[in-house]
């Protein structure tokens, strides 16, 4: 009886299961990105590199990169990732010297983040990945014809 009842629920189900609404991916909130915030940092004082991004608020997050050697700046960015009103979410950049462009969020889960812009001249891809006190940021693309990336290894800094 029990066998016939098991099989009876697996007919059931079998037949019911393409009804069934499937889960929706959900799209990721700014929220969801709110453990990139706060300072990290790669070096001493008189060679660094650091990114400082502020919590997620309204339709942002705010952030700079700041890069030292030698006690002289060498770069410095302006970021911000921006919420749409249609849910994507874009990585905006104002490096030093260049012209502002924008990456859009195309992987997303609870540890990376993986922006891009195929027509962007280098880089085409901006990473984010996480590990407990640990980021690590990494642009690639092509350049030249030829693929390559950077990485920026950081560490969990005091937000001075």
């Amino acid at each position: 009886m029990r066998r016939i009842f098991i099989l009876l629920l697996f007919a059931l189900l079998a037949l019911f299961l393409p009804f069934i609404p499937k889960a929706q991916n959900k799209k990721p909130t700014l929220n969801d990105l709110r453990w990139l915030s706060g300072c990290w940092a790669n070096g001493g004082t008189s060679d660094r590199y650091e990114e400082h991004w502020i919590k997620p608020a309204g339709t942002s997050v705010l952030g700079i990169s700041h890069t030292v050697a030698n006690d002289t700046t060498l770069a410095f960015e302006f970021l911000r990732i921006q919420q749409q009103k249609n849910g994507d979410i874009y990585y905006v950049a104002d490096p030093s010297g260049q012209a502002q462009d924008s990456f859009k969020l195309v992987k997303f889960n609870a540890a990376e983040l993986v922006f891009e812009n195929p027509k962007h001249d280098f880089p085409q891809r901006i990473i984010y990945r996480r590990k407990g006190d640990s980021l690590f940021a990494r642009i690639e693309g092509k350049s030249s014809g030829k693929e390559h990336g950077i990485d920026f290894p950081m560490k969990r800094a005091k937000c001075d």
